[in-house]
């Protein structure tokens, strides 16, 4: 009659018993496979030089209006896309600007006195956008979305 409690414990325990082997079995494969796949970081924090933005190579932008008038209305997107405005600027009329962000979004909107205008955007030596309009009081415009 004694052994028949030992049986019961026994049959109740090799349930726990497979559970505990299966779990320390999974934890060594996650383990195997975090530092074959080149996680060494255990601590579960992020790391901080992972978070660094490296800074890209700088973008130089510049913006150009010309026209037969002798000046000109010009509204643009300066380099944080913040909308500009200059009214009765000379012709032609220049801006350059560098930036180390990842990418811009320009655009300029010119309208002269005269009767031909053009716009023209230049992202490191290369014309993304140009346009020439002729017309009373001609206005035109240039945009760059990603650059």
């Amino acid at each position: 009659m004694a052994k028949a409690p030992v049986a019961n414990a026994v049959r109740r325990l090799w349930i726990v018993l497979v559970i505990v082997v299966v779990i320390a079995v999974a934890s060594f494969c996650v383990l195997r496979l975090r530092s074959f796949f080149g996680n060494h970081d255990t601590s579960g924090i992020g790391n901080s030089s992972l978070d660094d933005i490296k800074p890209f190579n700088p973008k130089h932008v510049v913006y150009k209006v010309w026209g037969s008038g002798s000046t000109a209305n010009i509204n643009y997107l300066d380099i944080n896309a913040q909308p500009r405005r200059t009214d009765n600027v000379p012709l032609p009329w220049t801006l350059s600007v560098t930036t180390t962000l990842p990418s811009v979004s320009v655009n300029v909107v010119a309208q002269t006195d005269g009767d031909q205008i053009g716009c023209q955007i230049i992202v490191n030596d290369v014309v993304k956008d140009e346009r020439s309009v002729t017309g009373v009081n001609a206005e035109t415009f240039c945009i760059v979305k990603s650059a």
